[in-house]
């Protein structure tokens, strides 16, 4: 095989096998944001109930929450 056609082989494995690692280190990187920072909890639901005029009941707030676990 030339060496060319090699050294075109090294590259395409260096940039497949840096992407599958980036990919990783991103989802592991965003898993531990999203663990520490979680995007909706059930004080906000109450807030955002309480500011449609209404008094939320707990059971309103899990049914929130249960949709919104739905979309993320």
């Amino acid at each position: 095989m030339p060496a060319w056609l090699v050294d075109i082989f090294q590259i395409l494995g260096g940039f497949i096998v840096g992407a599958i690692a980036g990919f990783f280190i991103a989802r592991k990187v965003m898993e531990k944001y999203l663990k520490k920072n979680p995007p909706i909890n059930e004080q906000m639901i109450r807030a955002m109930l309480s500011s449609m005029g209404r008094k939320p009941s707990q059971k309103q707030v899990n049914q929130t929450m249960k949709q919104m676990s739905k979309y993320m």
